[in-house]
């Protein structure tokens, strides 16, 4: 790939993709991409919570990570049955009553399988969870790099759409653009996302190499005490929904929908609650998938700003490392004529609530200049429609 800068390579990041086969899936319409929530308590009490959280902030899906059907690392935990791993929920957890009712609010469910149980039971487990109504399945620890682990990956893959149920594949598989010819692999690791609390100087230098490569799962946090005391701050975890790709997105990653039996969890201790901040507004309107990328700004591991369309609106989203600095917005790339209002999502210490995000509104079209004052590891987030 060649680019005169940073930025114009990323937006040249279709290369690798189409390097691969067309698509073999001769009816995509069941492919949907969105948004995820990670329901961490495995009861169904928790789930309910999720799936009436997910419904009402314009979320897809609720996944169940490791722990609904045992041990991952233990070689005798059958994927089959849910069978609690004690260390992770005390329970109940009704799988089947919790589909009904994801089912009766629109919200689709993904379970989390580990490889050691992929590999021995795939073959029994797509039916299963066919009948079951699930709509797709993320791989735990996959094994990566030898060509033998690769082709089962992709086989299994192939498998998985042969049932109509997408996939996300985490841990260290390298983006490959496979994609391309099989659309229901969504999203994949192979990243440094959130769950290792990456500072905005390493998430500068992951949005301008790792994603020349195509969409990474970063698990982007947002109330969890890492992102003040380790990461940058709640505007650039705003951000991160424009600036890492990803078709399946999952946000509010270590938190927990409420209510919730108590608030203090034996299993987990003090758990973070979502809450009802008003930005969370942007996470609730921002897609998954694009029409048009432009990147405004790029320097590796130093800032990026980056725009995004669909249908008619766009998404900005910023992110600054340590040094302050003025980055001068331009929308230039918005149509002539046209009048748009942006909703600008910042940093504000002086705002009282426990983000401390501002949100500001102005009038704007295709001349108007916006200087976006980033301070030491804050973001920048926007919404833009038309103006009836």
């Amino acid at each position: 790939m060649v680019g005169k800068n940073p930025g114009d390579l990323l937006e040249k990041n279709y290369l690798l993709l189409n390097l691969n086969d067309p698509c073999e899936i001769s009816d995509v319409s069941w492919i949907k991409p969105g948004k995820v929530l990670r329901e961490v308590t495995l009861t169904t009490i928790g789930a309910k919570a999720a799936i009436d959280f997910t419904s009402f902030h314009n979320m897809q899906y609720v996944e169940f990570d490791a722990g609904w059907y045992g041990p991952e690392n233990n070689d005798a935990s059958d994927a089959r049955a849910v069978n609690l791993d004690p260390a992770r929920s005390k329970g109940p957890l009704d799988l089947e009553e919790v589909i009904r009712y994801a089912k009766s609010k629109n919200i689709d469910i993904l379970l989390y399988v580990n490889r050691k149980a992929l590999e021995k039971q795939l073959d029994d487990l797509l039916p299963v969870y066919k009948k079951w109504g699930i709509a797709g399945i993320k791989f735990g620890f996959v094994q990566v790099g030898s060509q033998k682990v690769t082709a089962w990956l992709h086989e299994s893959i192939k498998k998985v759409a042969a049932y109509q149920m997408v996939a996300d594949v985490h841990d260290e598989y390298r983006p490959s653009g496979f994609s391309r010819t099989y659309p229901n692999f969504l999203t994949m690791e192979g990243i440094r996302g959130d769950e290792e609390s990456p500072s905005n100087h390493h998430t500068l230098i992951t949005m301008f190499t790792r994603m020349l490569a195509g969409q990474g799962d970063n698990t982007i946090c947002y109330f969890n005490e890492r992102v003040d005391k380790k990461m940058g701050s709640h505007a650039s975890q705003l951000a991160k929904a424009v600036c890492i790709f990803s078709p399946l997105q999952f946000l509010y990653w270590y938190d927990k929908a409420s209510p919730s039996l108590d608030k203090k969890d034996g299993l987990w201790g003090t758990t973070n609650y979502i809450g009802d901040e008003p930005e969370l507004e942007f996470f609730d309107n921002v897609p998954t998938v694009w029409e048009e990328t432009k990147v405004l700004h790029a320097r590796i591991g130093e800032y990026g700003v980056i725009a995004r369309r669909k249908d008619n609106e766009w998404f900005i989203g910023g992110i600054n490392a340590e040094q302050k600095r003025t980055l001068n917005i331009s929308f230039s790339f918005l149509d002539p004529g046209a009048k748009y209002l942006a909703k600008i999502y910042s940093d504000d210490p002086s705002v009282n609530t426990r983000t401390h995000v501002r949100i500001d509104r102005i009038e704007i079209d295709m001349n108007t200049v916006y200087p976006a004052e980033l301070g030491s590891n804050k973001g920048i987030a926007m919404h833009i429609v038309p103006q009836k």
